[in-house]
């Protein structure tokens, strides 16, 4: 049997040129640092002014646990204990997202303020997180009913318990419900971080600019898209691969996409839509009581009381004999 032959020292004259002191070396890494620091421009390449830092994403990621927490007490890993200590942790957890998100809060408006400023943003950042905080027990009624959603919408949900732990869409909604209060107070940063955080582990996309009704029900979810201008009613059942996207950019004579504007569709109370379903424009809208077939692309008004469908296709079914050996 033949053995591996032994591997050469590498030799560092070939990988370098040249052998380098350790002065050199520094003076190199020097270079290096120096170039980098050259490089950083305005364009969001330095998470620093000259005396604020912007929002930190995994404090932001923090409270988004917190509040999820205090949607659903236990559900989120967090022990409670006897329920004669439920009102101290809730008391206790309020407590904490408060001062947690103002901070982030004021970060985020500090960005586009001057010191001059800085009061202000920190007066306005405290009355938005109790602004927030306040609407707490209403976003957990809108929540409550998009679990029931999913219970009466998926055959195979057990319990309520099950849907809190385990749906993906509950996780998505819910963050949504909160980052949508942010968006409505023109917060900058934060709703996007926590939209984002939600899609990276649940692989369902909602902008916090969309506005969305009571009961609403994302089955299976992956692949979900509901962009910023989308209007969502009540009872809204979607399915996996929907997209409510955008039909056209605008450009002004520069080239450059032109920003706000209805770009996306709306849907009416009581509409399903199937999966891998495309619905865009922001003149289109789905009626009322509609059912939309999979994977169909809509680019125009669905009147209410409307099945849409591709019809019946012919599949060709071809006997064929079995394998052997």
């Amino acid at each position: 049997m033949k053995t591996s032959k032994s591997h050469k020292p590498i030799d560092k004259k070939k990988l370098s040129g040249r052998n380098l002191t350790e002065f050199e070396k520094r003076k190199q890494l020097s270079t290096v640092a120096s170039q980098m620091i050259a490089s950083y421009g305005s364009k969001g390449e330095l998470n620093q002014k000259d005396w604020t830092n912007l929002p930190s994403r995994d404090r932001v990621y923090g409270i988004l646990q917190k509040l999820l927490t205090l949607f659903f007490p236990g559900f989120r890993g967090n022990e409670i204990g006897v329920t004669n200590k439920l009102a101290i942790f809730v008391d206790h957890l309020v407590d904490d997202i408060y001062s947690q998100l103002r901070e982030e809060i004021a970060k985020s408006l500090l960005q586009k303020s001057s010191k001059r400023q800085h009061a202000l943003s920190v007066e306005i950042a405290d009355t938005v997180t109790l602004e927030i905080l306040e609407k707490i027990p209403k976003i957990r009624k809108l929540l409550i009913g998009d679990v029931e959603a999913a219970y009466e919408g998926d055959p195979a949900a057990a319990s309520y318990d099950e849907i809190i732990l385990s749906y993906p869409c509950i996780e998505a909604i819910a963050t949504y419900r909160i980052a949508h209060e942010l968006y409505l107070r023109k917060i900058p940063l934060i709703p996007r971080i926590m939209s984002e955080h939600a899609h990276s582990r649940t692989g369902i996309d909602i902008h916090p600019g969309a506005k969305i009704g009571t009961q609403f029900f994302i089955d299976h979810g992956t692949g979900v898209v509901i962009g910023e201008t989308t209007v969502i009613g009540n009872n809204v059942k979607l399915y996996q691969g929907v997209t409510l996207g955008a039909l056209s950019f605008k450009k002004d004579n520069g080239g450059r996409l032109l920003k706000g504007g209805k770009r996306h569709p709306t849907i009416e109370d009581n509409v399903v839509i199937y999966s891998g379903t495309t619905v865009l424009g922001g003149e289109t809208k789905i009626g009322h009581d509609s059912v939309i077939g999979a994977n169909v692309w809509i680019t125009g008004t669905v009147p209410p009381l409307s099945k849409v469908t591709f019809g019946s296709p012919k599949l060709d079914v071809i006997k064929h004999e079995p394998r052997t050996g």
